[in-house]
């Protein structure tokens, strides 16, 4: 009797712990490094894994770089080669918590708060503070979004003086998350 009550309490435990777990794999990404009078520099990255534990605020994300879509294929496949080296450098990252994060006080209106976390990109990792977001709760679902700024030079990718003028160190940076109890 004691091992089946056991069981019991510990299947029942392992499905709670499951429950604070919020999960997407098709999360957005979008960058831009445009500089005016130049062409578009921008890309989108639909297919971003991303997952928030309800109990304590953690967040994480990670993007395969090669899923950065432009809208021209040559600046991709500059990116990809000469710029991010996602056949080196395949993955970008970004692990943090989520300031005062607290499940009970989610709302359907939304809510701003921040994250501090490390963004790793180009195999350097950058700590970034309070980056604001929205965060609320839709049809059962958490819904974070938000953007930031990063300077190339941080994650040490040179660029060529012949095209420095054509793009800008500051990239802004867009994400959008919409996870689902896992």
């Amino acid at each position: 009797m004691k091992k089946i009550t056991f069981l019991a309490l510990f299947c029942v435990s392992l499905s709670a712990i499951g429950q604070s777990k919020y999960l997407t794999k098709t999360g957005s990404l979008d960058f831009e490094a445009s500089v005016p009078s130049f062409e578009e520099v921008a890309a989108k990255n639909n297919s971003v894994t991303a997952i928030l534990n309800t109990e304590n605020g953690e967040f994480a994300a990670l993007a395969l770089v090669k899923a950065f879509r432009f809208k021209n294929a040559l600046m991709e496949e500059h990116f990809n080669e000469n710029y991010a080296e996602s056949d080196k450098h395949p993955k970008a990252t970004f692990k943090g918590k989520i300031n005062g994060f607290k499940f009970d006080n989610l709302s359907a209106s939304e809510g701003s708060t921040s994250v501090n976390g490390s963004l790793t990109f180009h195999g350097v990792t950058k700590e970034l503070k309070d980056i604001s977001m929205t965060i609320k709760l839709a049809d059962g679902k958490i819904v974070l979004s938000g953007s930031f700024k990063v300077l190339v030079s941080d994650f040490e990718i040179e660029i060529p003086k012949i095209v420095a003028n054509k793009l800008s160190d500051e990239v802004d940076i867009d994400f959008n998350f919409e996870l689902a109890k896992k």
